[in-house]
């Protein structure tokens, strides 16, 4: 296990040090220059020139990066070109409102998914089974900032139950407040993901229903609860639990679109105001945290499935001798 451990620390290593590679590269070919962001209309050739020199835009392509390197192995994001504030402590302010939309999202998602999704395998030849299918299918394929239009018009402006966006201006200071500022969001991303959710849920369902060692085990006398709970649970959660890193990983970097839609101030605003500000060191920050999170997030998931499947622990202790 130590081995598997070490290997799969130093995947994510040379993963996330490819990625900034990447990121750098790409971020430099996008048309435009930050140093416009940072002079008048109009502004003569000397001035822009000054401008570049003084945000070392002027400077080589690897000294750039050699040193963006460096400030990132001292945990330095660097400092905004516009605002001239370092980017690390605004990224982790912008984190008090894209983590806590995040995961309750994802908590809210799979607390729908699940049951619903062994309702649709269980029940699937009943009429409300097809209905969660069909309800699946059509969430699917809902754009999400649709769907947060339409919550904001009916419980927002019609109803007037909930806030149609912004978030305090003390943030979590009132937690009354921010969480009433959360809910429509949340049920925005929690319903379209939940969507994709089901039908992961119902094919693993019918995979455990029609499988040998859950009927081996109807025929020894468990009943079918006993069955599914001691056999067929453990086997269907571990697609699942794929599935799920992948959804929440998509869920923090697509949180852009529904932050935009609530006008809400996490990373997707911060990035949205860095891309049309050529805000590099903005851009790279939101970037490098969002990429070292989904990988994160991925290595979790792997490790709960080893755990869980014990199939996948035997091919790790054969790897390991």
């Amino acid at each position: 296990m130590a081995r598997y451990l070490l290997r799969r620390l130093a995947f994510l290593g040379v993963s996330l040090a490819l990625a900034s590679v990447v990121l750098f590269v790409l971020l430099r070919m996008l048309p435009g220059n930050p140093a416009n962001a940072l002079t008048a209309v109009g502004a003569s050739p000397e001035q822009i020139a000054a401008a570049r020199h003084s945000i070392g835009s002027d400077r080589p392509l690897p000294e750039q990066f050699t040193h963006w390197l460096g400030q990132l192995a001292s945990g330095d994001l660097g400092t905004s070109f516009v605002s001239s504030l370092p980017v690390g402590p605004e990224v982790v302010a912008r984190l008090d409102v894209t983590v806590p939309l995040t995961l309750a999202a994802f908590v809210l998602a799979v607390l729908v998914a699940v049951p619903a999704g062994f309702t649709a395998a269980y029940r699937r030849h009943t009429w409300y089974g097809a209905l969660l299918s069909g309800v699946s299918q059509l969430g699917i394929a809902i754009p999400v900032f649709w769907l947060g239009m339409i919550l904001i018009a009916v419980f927002a402006l019609n109803a007037g139950w909930l806030p149609s966006g912004g978030f305090p201006q003390d943030g979590w200071g009132d937690p009354a407040e921010a969480f009433r500022a959360l809910v429509l969001p949340v049920v925005t991303i929690a319903l379209v993901m939940s969507a994709s959710l089901i039908r992961y849920v119902r094919s693993a369902t019918l995979d455990v229903l029609g499988s040998d060692y859950l009927r081996t085990a109807r025929a020894h006398g468990s009943s079918f609860g006993s069955a599914m709970w001691r056999h067929g649970l453990r086997n269907a959660s571990v697609p699942v639990i794929s599935v799920l890193g992948i959804e929440l990983a998509s869920t923090l970097l697509g949180a852009v679109v529904v932050e935009s839609v609530y006008a809400l101030p996490g990373l997707g605003s911060l990035l949205a105001t860095g891309i049309a500000q050529h805000d590099y060191p903005v851009i790279q920050g939101v970037l490098f945290v969002s990429t070292l999170a989904v990988l994160v997030i991925g290595f979790l998931a792997d490790l709960v499935q080893r755990f869980i499947d014990p199939r996948l622990r035997g091919r790790l202790s054969g790897g390991a001798r």
